[in-house]
């Protein structure tokens, strides 16, 4: 049986996370007892007619004694051969977690008459930093849609084949902030700058008169070749140590040329070889 277990800060979208695994078919469990999941995975395998596939949302409603000793109940649960475990992890910016908490007016879990919104959102993190620290996928969704989450989530989550290692590039801007998921992050913002070329400055790196501009630069050329000939070289080994995710940033000044070009480009050599290759255009979506 595969488990997932899905947990990260409220308000980072752990419901529409665990909504999508419903979606494809997976047995979905909201807010479990940290401390039961062992008990509620040998009660599930005794059933004849167990589901092949269940996700279980652990958060910071849990006790926080529960919380520190999870990391032991879940290692324990790994390495007892039952099941296949994967942790996922969301988080999202502290603005944002604040902006969308006074848009829907909701009360954070954590707040009381002593500890404000504020308070809550960064209390949260030193709580749950347990099972960050266990994550074998962390997702950023600081700038991302409801939508984008669920088709990330069925992409590279639901659909990833046991053993075969997941890799996303994602390209941004450096003036929005540095995605907090990425695992390799990769500046190319000394590269020429199809943004200074009048005519080239409306389009992106998916547009063909900048893919034909960059295609002549040898600094890109070089750069891209630098940076497949690194991975192609180390994503082996971050695989044979049992890595199931990986995250590659590529950044330029406003996500919108080099970057996008350079994630085009990686994606679509790795694509070439890997199975579970996906890319996202932060500053684009």
């Amino acid at each position: 049986m595969k488990l997932i277990v899905i947990s990260g800060r409220s308000g980072s979208g752990k419901s529409t996370a665990l909504q999508a695994l419903e979606d494809v078919g997976f047995y979905c469990i909201d807010n479990l007892p940290a401390l039961l999941l062992p008990e509620l995975v040998n009660q599930i395998l005794t059933q004849q007619d167990h589901p092949p596939q269940l996700a279980v949302s652990i958060d910071a409603r849990n006790l926080q004694s529960n919380l520190q000793r999870f990391p032991e109940v879940f290692l324990q649960l790994r390495q007892s051969g039952k099941v296949s475990c994967e942790i996922l992890f969301l988080d999202s910016s502290e603005t944002t977690l604040l902006k969308r908490y006074s848009a829907t007016r909701r009360k954070h879990p954590l707040s009381d008459d002593q500890q404000g919104l504020q308070e809550s959102i960064s209390y949260e993190r030193k709580l749950l930093e347990p099972l960050a620290d266990l994550a074998d996928i962390r997702i950023d969704t600081t700038r991302m849609s409801l939508y984008e989450l669920r088709d990330s989530i069925k992409l590279r989550v639901a659909k990833r084949q046991e053993q075969a290692l997941s890799i996303q590039v994602e390209s941004f801007g450096f003036k929005h902030g540095v995605p907090l998921d990425v695992d390799f992050t990769y500046d190319v913002r000394c590269l020429p700058n199809p943004y200074w070329i009048p005519e080239l400055r409306g389009h992106t790196g998916q547009e063909q008169p900048v893919i034909d501009f960059l295609d002549q630069q040898t600094e890109v050329q070089e750069m891209l070749a630098d940076i497949i000939a690194y991975l192609e070289k180390w994503l082996p080994s971050f695989e044979r140590n049992n890595r199931s995710y990986i995250t590659i940033g590529i950044g330029c000044t406003g996500g919108q040329h080099r970057s996008v070009y350079i994630s085009e480009r990686l994606a679509g050599h790795f694509r070439t070889t890997m199975d579970n290759v996906h890319i996202r255009h932060r500053e684009l979506s």
